[in-house]
């Protein structure tokens, strides 16, 4: 950003810059498209050794400045995660266009047929913390959606996210796609992110991923249409059916694989007929988790005692509350109350309790024997994801290609008139 230019005018540009690719993008072939992902994702692993070398930079500066443990391992790139990085894009690349595809199509009587076709919604705006591969899932998920993007990383993971645009970038240009297509914004000024909630014209969606503060934030100043979650308040409910041993490796799995990330396990609801509930919070112990347990909880283990907030804050970290609850009933009352309608599960072997819980608990993902790390667009045959949505329109559970189109009508006719 020049000095002399503002973070408005800034914004303006590139997103004058994405509309006009939106137009090019919206017309381009699928194998154009994934000409261009497939030429992206090899210009990323080409340039592994640049890109992990900026990681580096970045968590040295984000130990220095005391993030958590579970920022960091947010941030965090290594072999592993940029080889799955590049999988990612390709994944991506391979996925069925759904552009153009008719969702449903009919023939009036009076010979007019309609049929509602999926499109591009036009140029995306993604604000987002941490996490460096959003640079790469997202710009991969808006290309091959045939969607301009503007990127707004976090300034924790500044040189990674410059590192990927850069090569993914690249990758696209040889392949012969719009230098706009995917533009990442050059600048941790704070006003640039106002700038994009008001780029109203512009910018026709902004998705934020990142914590409570930044999606609140954008929620309450956006005059751009938004699709977002707040938090991942998860409950593992484990009903007296359950098989023990199940139940404890999804319990462990769903709290201490990741701990944070936004599918995590936060509460830990238990039936009070289960006959092993001691050992299942000694088993996330043993894992290193510090349980926070409601009375019930407390006469059947050694455990921290649980307030009321605990039973509404978003941890991310290797902690859990859990409380005995009366069954079904009980547990799908104190979700209603306290979840973040992200995920939930249930394990139990009685298929129709497992049927209610799934039925009546409205939240964007419910599971059946299943731990709620499952939550991710690459896990559902999505290639990636954008975010995991959790409201009500337009999309809901992990958003991907599907849910970054919009539709139109599309009516073929041979002279009809309404008189």
């Amino acid at each position: 950003m020049a000095d002399s230019e503002t973070p408005g005018d800034l914004i303006a540009t590139m997103g004058r810059g994405a509309r006009i690719a939106a137009r090019e993008l919206a017309r381009l072939p699928t194998d154009a498209k994934r000409r261009g992902l497939e030429a992206a994702a090899a210009a990323v692993q080409a340039s592994a050794d640049t890109i992990l070398a900026a990681n580096d930079r970045d968590m040295a500066r984000a130990a220095g400045a005391g993030l958590s443990g579970a920022l960091l391992d947010r941030l965090r790139l290594d072999p592993a995660r940029l080889a799955g990085m590049v999988a990612g894009i390709a994944a991506v690349a391979a996925l069925d266009d759904p552009v153009g595809r008719a969702i449903d199509e009919r023939t009036r009587p009076n010979g007019l047929h309609l049929s509602r076709v999926r499109v591009p919604i036009g140029v995306i705006g993604i604000v987002y913390e941490s996490r460096p591969n959003v640079t790469a899932d997202a710009a991969a998920l808006c290309v091959m959606s045939g969607n301009a993007v503007i990127l707004r990383g976090g300034s924790e993971a500044r040189d990674s996210n410059r590192a990927i645009h850069a090569a993914f970038a690249a990758g696209l240009g040889e392949a012969g796609l719009p230098h706009d297509a995917v533009q990442l914004v050059p600048t941790t000024d704070r006003a640039a992110v106002g700038a994009m909630l008001a780029a109203d014209g512009l910018i026709d969606l902004i998705v934020p991923r990142g914590g409570k503060g930044l999606v609140a934030r954008v929620q309450a100043e956006a005059r751009v249409p938004v699709l977002a979650h707040l938090d991942g308040i998860n409950h593992v409910f484990v009903h007296a059916s359950a098989d023990p041993a199940m139940a404890t490796a999804i319990v462990v799995d769903a709290k201490m694989r990741r701990t944070g990330v936004c599918g995590s396990m936060e509460t830990l609801l238990i039936d009070r007929d289960y006959p092993q509930a001691a050992a299942l919070v000694a088993a996330l112990q043993a894992a290193g988790c510090t349980v926070r347990g409601d009375a019930g909880i407390g006469a059947l283990a050694d455990v921290d005692p649980a307030d009321d907030t605990d039973w509404d804050t978003e941890y991310l970290d290797a902690i859990a509350s859990v409380a005995l609850v009366d069954g079904v009933d009980d547990a799908i009352a104190h979700i209603t109350r306290h979840g973040s309608h992200h995920t939930d599960a249930i394990v139990a072997t009685d298929q129709g309790v497992a049927e209610r819980f799934l039925a009546a608990v409205d939240s964007a993902i419910v599971l059946w024997n299943a731990s709620t790390q499952f939550a991710d667009g690459g896990e559902f045959g999505l290639g990636a994801e954008i975010g995991i949505a959790t409201g009500r329109l337009h999309a809901r559970g992990p958003v991907a290609l599907e849910g970054l189109t919009t539709y139109k009508w599309v009516g073929r006719g041979a002279g009809q008139v309404r008189g």
